[in-house]
């Protein structure tokens, strides 16, 4: 057993089963029902099986292990077994798939705002996922990041998230569950973690081809260097307007995986992208891209787009 955990841990922390090293609120109180769920169903059907296995063995043929009664029909224990263990696991599971919709609902997570006060600090981050990069617009600080998050420890953070193309996930393993990123539409997220540190994020669903280049980091820091940080992205030269969003969304593989600050954006900037895709607004796919992938690529490294 001590060698099955330091083997988890290990490569729980190599990146290889992020889920299994949790260290926001979200996904440690996702492991811990996905690890009860594993766990009853586990015993269900390994009890069932070495059952199986008992019967095979007392009852095989000519071993003369057990008696025979050819009259027998019913049994009372028999069926208070095969009827109640269900009923008690069922109503098991039941209690907890509540308990658990409730507190990792994405729209209102009580495992995170049954603790928060009209005067709690919270950070908002609107997500706009393109082809094939994430747009995190701060509206508190009217400012953007292209392609990296970073939030403040020991803060909430509250999530609206939409995309300008196909259906997108929004995914960072070891601090939040998945989520569909929809165009036109308008999902929420939200994360709380008192851990610093770099975790990755990336695009749980196929969407096309740059999903795999269309990852970022999670930056997770102390409230006096984010207060840095957003007087950093604050002093950058380059802002964003909705024309200049029209080039940002063309279709692009940040094969560089290149961050870009954007000290300035409109208000309102996640709603009108929104309402422009309800309104059949889109970012064609230039043919190259999917006929010569190769070549469209290497184009691509040579470029410096923001």
């Amino acid at each position: 057993m001590a060698l099955l955990a330091g083997l988890w841990s290990s490569q729980a922390n190599a990146g290889i089963f992020w889920i299994f090293d949790p260290k926001g609120v979200m996904a440690d109180t996702n492991l811990k029902y996905m690890i009860i769920d594993v766990l009853v169903m586990g015993a269900i059907v390994g009890i069932t099986a070495l059952l199986v296995v008992w019967f095979m063995w007392r009852y095989h043929k000519g071993k003369n292990r057990g008696s025979y009664h050819p009259e027998w029909s019913h049994s009372n224990t028999i069926e208070v077994v095969v009827w109640g263990i269900p009923i008690i696991a069922v109503g098991f599971l039941a209690y907890f798939a509540v308990k658990g919709t409730f507190e990792l609902n994405p729209y209102n997570p009580t495992v995170i705002t049954k603790n928060l006060t009209p005067q709690s600090q919270r950070v908002d981050v609107d997500v706009i996922a393109t082809d094939w990069q994430w747009l995190f617009v701060y509206p508190q600080y009217h400012m953007a990041v292209a392609n990296e998050l970073v939030l403040p420890v020991n803060t909430p953070a509250f999530f609206r998230l939409t995309s300008t193309s196909v259906t997108s996930g929004f995914f960072i393993p070891q601090l939040v569950g998945m989520i569909d990123v929809m165009p036109g539409m308008r999902t929420k997220n939200a994360l709380y973690t008192t851990h610093v540190g770099e975790y990755q994020g990336i695009c749980s669903d196929y969407a096309g081809a740059g999903t795999s280049w269309m990852t970022f980091k999670t930056k997770i820091v102390p409230q006096s260097e984010f207060t840095q940080w957003v007087q950093q992205v604050k002093a950058s030269p380059k802002t964003m307007t909705e024309a200049s969003f029209d080039r940002y969304a063309e279709p692009y593989i940040n094969v560089h995986h290149r961050v870009v600050y954007f000290s300035k954006v409109p208000d309102g900037l996640f709603d009108h992208v929104m309402m422009e895709v309800m309104d059949g607004k889109t970012w064609p796919i230039p043919p190259m891209m999917t006929e010569n992938m190769v070549a469209y690529i290497a184009k691509q490294s040579a470029e410096h787009r923001d």
